[in-house]
Parts: C-alpha cells; structure tokens; sequence
C-alpha cells in the first residue's frame, strides 16, 4: 500500500460540508483527530441541547436519546490508495454505511479540501493542532464482553471511542432504530455507544465532548499495564466500573496513551 503524504496528523475541525442534494452544514461541530494510521472522529449538530439532568444512561428519556442519535462518530484506520484515502471504520455510532468513507484530499491555501471519490460530497477542514509529539495509539478489546475500543493520542489532544455492547438492527439511521422499538431500556442500549474527545492535563486525560453528555467533564482514568489498559466508567445505574482491556493493535508511542 502507498504511504499517505505524512502531513495528516494532528486534530481536525470542519468548516463546511456541501452535500450531492445541494445543501450545506456550516454548523455541526466536527472533530477529526488523525493519528499515525489511527483515527477517531466526533460530529455533533449545532442544536444538539444540554442534558443537564442526564447522570447516567438510566437517566435518559425516549426524546434525550432521539435527540442524541443524530450525532454521528467513528474511529478506525486512515488507508491510502496513491490517490484516495479511506478512513476504514471499525467502530461507527452509527448504523454501517454500504458505501466506504473515502475521498482526495488537496490544499488550498491553508484550507484541506475533501472530495468524495464514492459519494459526490465537498468538506473544507482545518488543522486545529498540530501532530506533535507524543503520539500514540492503541485499538483495545475488552477482557469480558470483547468489546471493542479505540484510544488515541496526538500531542495535548485525545480521543477515546467505545463500541456498543449490542449491535444495532438493520435500519439506515440510528434515529431510525430508536424510532422502530418502543421500549426506552432498548433505545438506551442502541445509543451506549462513546466517541469522546478531550484534553491532556495534568490530573489526566480529561473528557470535554461526548457521544454520551454524562461523560463530559469526567476523567477517563486509564492505566496502562503492558498489554492491557484499564479505564474509569460508570454502568446505566451509575455505578463506578473499572473496564480492563486487552491491546490488540498499536502504533506510535504506547506510553503516550498512559495518563502522564
């Protein structure tokens, strides 16, 4: 395979994307963070509200996790062909597309220009970080349930995303899944999908955007032990858990996901 042109690192966000029907969205925020061949990406829709009394999954109503489905997010591997890239998702918060995520990426001035290579759509980007070190990443399966995740870190900058226990039923959209069942423990699970982002500070890696809002704020508390990596979380009820898993890829400096 080509090796992709190495300016790619760093975090993203998004100006503008203009759509094959026409329209345009200058309003979701958008978090690309792009690793050495890692990636994890998190796109939240301008309206999206507050969820102030939102302190666990239980705590979310039909309407919350109607509202929280239209956000989108992804992590995986960035692929390069010679002439398209391909951001190869493996874990996707929403429901698997038929058609891949790739496009041609060019300059123009200072501003990346993405261009659809199977879906004619434009995205305009901007580097809001550079990939600096320490840069690092690890794709992690859990010890008990084989969950997947994704842990990545490029300079001051980290993203964190966590597979859904349950795979979500054969709908376009996960709007669409909660829509179809009318039971609120079930949508709660369609949605218990993190894609988190946040900053590395001196008390830890700390969580300020979130898939899930009752993670926002918290420390995502890992710990790495040779192969395997723990991290802090809570279950529907709230309950404090410790995940453990297992590292099955990784790239870069392992040591730059720990918590100094």
């Amino acid at each position: 395979m080509t090796k992709r042109p190495p300016d790619l690192e760093g975090l993203w966000q998004r100006s503008m994307i203009a759509r094959p029907d026409g329209t345009r969205d200058t309003t979701t925020r958008v978090r690309w963070l792009q690793g050495i061949d890692a990636f994890v990406d998190l796109r939240q829709p301008a309206q999206l509200p507050n969820f102030p009394h939102a302190a666990r999954l239980n705590d979310l109503s039909m309407a919350d996790c109607a509202a929280l489905a239209t956000q989108e997010g992804f992590a995986g591997r960035l692929n390069f062909d010679g002439r398209h890239f391909e951001w190869a998702r493996r874990i996707d918060f929403q429901p698997k597309s038929p058609m891949a995520d790739a496009g041609s990426l060019e300059w123009d001035g200072e501003v990346l220009v993405e261009r659809g290579r199977d879906v004619d759509y434009v995205e305009h980007w901007h580097r809001v970080a550079a990939g600096v070190p320490p840069r690092g990443a690890v794709v992690l399966r859990e010890a008990d349930s084989g969950t997947m995740a994704y842990l990545l870190r490029v300079g001051g900058e980290f993203m964190f995303a966590r597979d859904r226990a349950t795979p979500l039923p054969p709908h376009r959209t996960l709007l669409e899944c909660i829509a179809a069942t009318d039971t609120l423990p079930t949508a709660r699970v369609f949605l218990d999908c993190e894609i988190s982002a946040g900053s590395v500070a001196a008390e830890g890696f700390r969580i300020t955007a979130s898939t899930l809002p009752f993670r926002c704020g918290r420390l995502l508390g890992q710990n790495l032990r040779r192969d395997r990596v723990t991290t802090a979380d809570c279950s529907a009820d709230g309950t404090a858990v410790t995940r453990a898993w297992d590292i099955i890829e990784s790239e870069g400096d392992i040591a730059a996901v720990s918590t100094w």
